[in-house]
């Protein structure tokens, strides 16, 4: 069966990570595996340096009239009005949220919600962004004719704030790209930035939620000389990380990198003694098998959606536990052996994550709505 689907594509094209990634991941994936379905991404901009494969597809931006915030009125409340003329089959939001008036369109929709932790810890947002978030939630979540969400965790917190009927929802954990299955050439990555020779990997915005500085304080605290690299864009919460860092003479350390292609990044999990994310609290958490999917052994969290996620190819520690952080990650340090076996462990977990099957999954859900 011969499909056009239509996508809410706007953090494809400007979002660097998180829904940025699952967008792209998702397009690829379809793309790549079912490339006989045409494929329009709805978007209010385009970046294409973010999104390098975008010329596969058939974008739509608004036109040149609309300008600055004007362009994201177009995607949530001008857009519905306008998708009959595509003779679209389906329409799926990839990042939360369906356009106003979808519903009134015939056009079947499907939303991916990622997470709801703008209910769960309201402090680390503004009053004015929780209040749109819940809006546009629980509108989608109303006007859907079906919810994936990328975990368990994200299942029952839409069953518990939303009230939304669990058939309602469908768990579809998320895709990691190609790219980390692949065996990536570091040279290039060692080459542009300065880097140890053995080092732990923390990927992950600096941001309080993902916890980096319990990670500088386990390392302290357990007397582990290890190097640490940071991976993910910064945040106000950086001047912390850089206190701490400051007072304890750790600046010889500690490494900080943003910005990396995809091959970049996979070519860092490869050469890692060891990747860590202890966030304490997650939809998914897309490092973890990113992680796995390149050879690099994974400590995270114990908490939220993380067990769900690692499976048995983890070691899990409190979060908020300084000291359970320290001896797991010199237990880590400590053992080439338990290494060899949480690699091993991972690289089957990831192969569940392989975009060939989540591909698989997405069209059987669509081919389920379209019958």
């Amino acid at each position: 069966m011969h499909f056009r689907i239509g996508f809410d594509a706007k953090r494809a094209f400007l979002n660097s990570s998180g829904l940025g990634n699952y967008s792209r991941n998702t397009l690829n994936a379809l793309n790549n595996y079912f490339p006989e379905n045409n494929y329009l991404l709805f978007t209010p901009k385009v970046k294409p340096e973010l999104f390098e494969n975008h010329e596969q597809f058939q974008v739509v931006s608004p036109p040149g009239l609309y300008k600055g915030f004007l362009k994201s009125i177009w995607r949530s409340f001008f857009l519905a009005r306008k998708l009959k003329k595509f003779n679209l089959n389906l329409f799926h939001g990839l990042s939360n949220e369906l356009p106003s008036g979808i519903q009134k369109t015939g056009i079947p929709s499907v939303i991916t919600v990622h997470d709801l932790i703008f209910m769960r810890y309201p402090e680390f947002y503004k009053p004015l962004d929780r209040k749109i978030y819940f809006r546009k939630m629980k509108y989608a979540c109303q006007s859907a004719d079906k919810i994936i969400a990328i975990s368990r965790q994200t299942k029952s917190d839409l069953e518990s704030f939303f009230k939304v009927a669990p058939e309602k929802i469908e768990i579809i954990h998320q895709p990691v790209a190609a790219t980390f299955f692949e065996k990536q050439n570091a040279s290039k990555v060692f080459t542009n930035h300065i880097i140890p020779e053995n080092y732990i990997l923390s990927v992950g915005t600096i941001e309080p939620r993902k916890n980096q500085l319990a990670l500088l304080k386990a390392v302290q605290n357990s007397k582990i000389g290890t190097p640490i690299v940071f991976v993910g864009n910064q945040t106000t919460y950086i001047s912390e990380l850089k206190k701490f860092i400051d007072r304890n003479n750790m600046q010889r350390q500690v490494f900080f990198l943003s910005g990396l292609a995809e091959n970049e990044l996979a070519a860092l999990y490869r050469k890692a003694l060891l990747s860590v994310y202890i966030s304490v609290f997650e939809g998914f958490g897309l490092p973890v098998i990113e992680s796995m999917a390149s050879g690099c052994p994974v400590l995270t969290s114990s908490v939220s959606c993380l067990p769900e996620t690692a499976g048995d190819a983890a070691v899990l520690c409190n979060p908020g536990n300084v000291e359970d952080i320290g001896k797991k990650l010199k237990s880590f340090l400590d053992d080439e052996a338990l290494r060899k076996q949480m690699i091993q462990k991972g690289v089957d977990r990831a192969k569940d994550f392989h975009p060939e099957i989540y591909a698989k999954k997405l069209i059987s859900l669509y081919t389920s709505l379209l019958k």
